[in-house]
């Protein structure tokens, strides 16, 4: 009975290991490219607006996280930098600087989520024709599968 139960708690925990990496591994595995030079350059002639991701706010860990400049226009958000990978990121902007998971979901009414994020070395992502990035201040970087805080960035 001992040599059942061992199994079953030794062959459960592997289980939940591979399933738990399976989750974090395979968006970086299925990512596309990041974006290409050109696409950086001209998100940056296009930009309006800077600001950095940094690795040390409140909600920010190990991994959970970004870093590097972020680009704002009125058609395209850019990072040139990198974000910790992970499964069914959103970009959001929002009137103010969030950098709590509390801070974000009482405050979520008033962001509008511009689109998603599918590399992690970098991105480029087209802003909608029905948003106007100077009514926000802040680009927030979510995990909409887990409810994670990944980063955020004022640029204005």
């Amino acid at each position: 009975m001992k040599k059942i139960l061992l199994l079953l708690v030794t062959h459960s925990a592997v289980a939940a290991m591979g399933f738990s990496l399976g989750v974090y591994l395979l968006p970086v595995i299925t990512a596309p490219a990041a974006p290409s030079s050109s696409m950086m350059a001209s998100a940056l002639s296009q930009s309006e607006y800077q600001g950095q991701f940094v690795k040390t706010l409140a909600d920010s860990d190990f991994l959970h996280w970004g870093e590097g400049k972020l680009l704002v226009g009125p058609q395209q958000i850019a990072l040139e930098g990198k974000l910790a990978p992970g499964p069914d990121y959103k970009l959001y902007l929002s009137p103010t600087f969030i950098e709590t998971e509390a801070e974000f979901l009482a405050s979520k009414a008033r962001m509008v989520q511009v689109g998603d994020i599918k590399t992690f070395d970098g991105f480029v992502i087209s802003v909608p024709q029905t948003v106007d990035v100077t009514q926000y201040t802040t680009v927030i970087i979510w995990c909409e599968t887990f409810s994670q805080f990944i980063t955020a960035a004022s640029y204005r």
